[in-house]
């Protein structure tokens, strides 16, 4: 009965849109007072959850992201990506995925991409002939690329769960992440070239050097952390801090975009957004806690193993699992929830750590597209100004591009770990 009370509510807040943080807390919170647990228990469970030195960085990287999108640097990885493939069949198109690429390095949330691209992008795709609800998926479809590049929030998260290397995950993630955007860039190219979309002019090799002149101060801060962090000289939290000083740097002094005036207000929305990830954080931790006690996880490995202990079928079962869990639950959420079970079944069969953790993360990315949780389909929905079934319709192709390339990475691990290992052991 008190798990029955545990889902039931968290499955009401989901269907009624209660946002997942809250849903996670009153569920929580119902079952310990059905079970008469002290309610405190609450508090010091959500501490234990966020007291990890790892998670520190996040509000550094959210706030470097923030600094370096209201420099200027937009508009700057989005001329030097048109100039690039802008001159291609649907380049408009081929320009949004190749600008989530560059900006996932500075952002590292696939929700700042979305919408800061997505502002842009999708009403200038709209105003240059292509349809609403192509513009919206593919935005939304590329902007899942920013958490696989590094720096990620989800891959800092994994780490502080499972104690790997989080510039280990940083690297894991890069080869799977530039895949996947290439991936997406041929889907593109092959849905433009059926359906006649339109094409941007050559601007020329002084176009491309000018725009890559004006994207390298933006796109070195992506090589500035992966070297801190591969040579040792900073942990993620210190280079998070030196990301954010080098981005005011860039904005104030080079771009000369970011007034001096503007920087509390970022600030402020940066401890907003941190604080909103981090009490996601600590109420997963509540819900997560429950589930070992319930002796959840053991349940779903002893039911998985019983299927099959064969790896390559394991692999399988996990992927069409997160597959499932991704399309109703907050990716943060959802690894929290089901990244140590998974990863003690994961191991058991002889699965690397490493290369788990790389296509766990990647699997629930995609579940940014689909509905009904999709974050970043109803951000790009509202940015075209659509209702979402035409923008689903339209992102069912690049949601099976990423399924091969997830698939990919499943079964052929070199794709996550061989950087890492050539790099950092």
């Amino acid at each position: 009965m008190s798990l029955l009370i545990l889902f039931g509510v968290f499955a009401l807040g989901l269907l009624i849109g209660i946002p997942v943080a809250i849903t996670l807390g009153v569920s929580s919170a119902a079952y310990l007072l059905y079970q008469g647990i002290p309610i405190v228990v609450m508090p010091q469970k959500m501490f234990a959850g966020i007291d990890s030195f790892v998670l520190l960085c996040i509000p550094g990287f959210i706030l470097a992201g923030n600094l370096m999108n209201s420099g200027g640097i937009t508009e700057r990885i989005i001329r030097f990506a048109n100039a690039g493939v802008g001159w291609m069949r649907g380049g408009l198109g081929l320009t949004n995925v190749a600008g989530s690429m560059l900006f996932g390095g500075i952002s590292g949330t696939a929700v700042a991409d979305a919408a800061s691209l997505g502002g842009v992008l999708i009403p200038g795709m709209k105003k240059a002939g292509y349809p609403a609800d192509f513009s919206a998926a593919v935005t939304a479809a590329s902007s899942t690329v920013g958490p696989i590049i590094p720096p990620s929030v989800p891959m800092i998260i994994v780490g502080a769960l499972s104690g790997i290397s989080v510039g280990k995950m940083f690297l894991a993630g890069a080869v799977p992440g530039i895949l996947m955007g290439l991936a997406m860039m041929v889907t593109t190219y092959i849905i433009s070239v059926r359906r006649d979309f339109p094409r941007q002019p050559w601007g020329g090799f002084g176009e491309l050097f000018k725009s890559f002149l004006g994207a390298f101060w933006a796109i070195f801060m992506t090589l500035l952390i992966v070297g801190g962090l591969m040579s040792g000289l900073a942990t993620p939290t210190e280079t998070a801090i030196v990301a954010c000083v080098y981005a005011l740097a860039v904005g104030r002094l080079v771009y000369r975009e970011l007034p001096l005036k503007a920087v509390p207000k970022l600030v402020i929305d940066s401890a907003i957004a941190s604080a909103a990830i981090l009490a996601l954080v600590g109420f997963a931790n509540v819900f997560g806690w429950i589930l070992v006690s319930e002796h959840i996880p053991q349940t779903i490995a002893k039911a998985v193993l019983s299927i099959t202990d064969n790896k390559y079928m394991v692999i399988l079962l996990v992927n069409i699992l997160l597959l499932i869990v991704g399309m109703f639950m907050e990716t943060i959420a959802a690894l929290i929830i089901l990244f140590v079970p998974l990863l003690t079944l994961a191991q058991s069969v002889g699965i690397d750590p490493l290369h788990f953790a790389t296509f766990a993360v990647l699997n629930l990315m995609i579940g940014l597209t689909t509905p009904p949780v999709g974050v970043c389909l109803f951000i790009c929905a509202n940015i075209a100004r659509l209702p979402l079934s035409p923008v689903v319709r339209a992102i069912i192709p690049y949601i099976l591009t990423n399924i091969a390339v997830l698939l990919a990475v499943s079964y052929f691990p070199p794709l996550a770990t061989w950087l890492p290992s050539v790099l950092m052991d």
